[in-house]
């Protein structure tokens, strides 16, 4: 069979019926740089098992564990990849982009001010009415009702002095914090290549 009969077997199901990611679904790939680490820690990098498949068939990964389970076609069969790791490395970039979702990951989901992790939103540190800007280092989570509280002030106006002050991240050091927060659910084929700053349940 061609590759490009693999690929479009792999991507291609008409019905829910033939469809076996309703039942593969919770079957993604663990994927590796080439050095065999994980490309990102939080958000896992995680690939649905169609990607995994057709990046094995263009010879783009190689496999480094499988599922217990396949596909298969009348003259075909594979293993669904579990692990992956990509043949060409692929270098992270010095720093992480100014996201909303990163800041709450440096700040470890929490409300800089009172430590709260609920109702999280961002806070201007110097207020833009004040020339603050919108940036790593004037930008800090905050939970809804202490940036009420502190208003279009400064921390020091507030009375309110923030935990921690507001930096520039690298992109490791985001990787490093994710450690901290694992997915609620790692495949056994995965855990030799995770290290998490919590012991992994069993």
């Amino acid at each position: 069979m061609l590759k490009s009969e693999l690929i479009e077997r792999a991507a291609r199901f008409r019905s829910a019926e033939e469809d076996p990611s309703r039942s593969l679904s919770d079957c993604p790939a663990l994927v590796l740089n080439a050095d065999y680490t994980p490309l990102s820690y939080y958000p896992l990098s995680l690939w649905p098992w169609q990607t995994a498949i057709k990046a094995v068939v263009l010879e783009r990964v190689d496999i480094v564990s499988s599922y217990d389970r396949a596909v298969h076609s009348p003259s075909w069969t594979m293993q669904i990849p579990s692990v992956i790791a990509l043949r060409q490395y692929v270098k992270p970039s010095e720093f992480p982009a100014f996201t909303r979702f990163n800041l709450f990951l440096r700040d470890r989901f929490s409300c800089q001010y009172c430590g709260s992790p609920h109702n999280l939103t961002f806070d201007h540190v110097i207020p833009r009415r004040l020339g603050g800007r919108t940036s790593w280092e004037n930008i800090l989570t905050a939970c809804a009702p202490c940036n009420l509280k502190k208003g279009g002030r400064t921390p020091k106006q507030a009375n309110m002095p923030p935990l921690v002050q507001p930096i520039r991240p690298t992109s490791w050091q985001l990787q490093e914090r994710g450690k901290g927060f694992p997915p609620n659910y790692l495949h056994e084929t995965w855990r030799d290549w995770l290290y998490w700053d919590i012991e992994l349940e069993e």
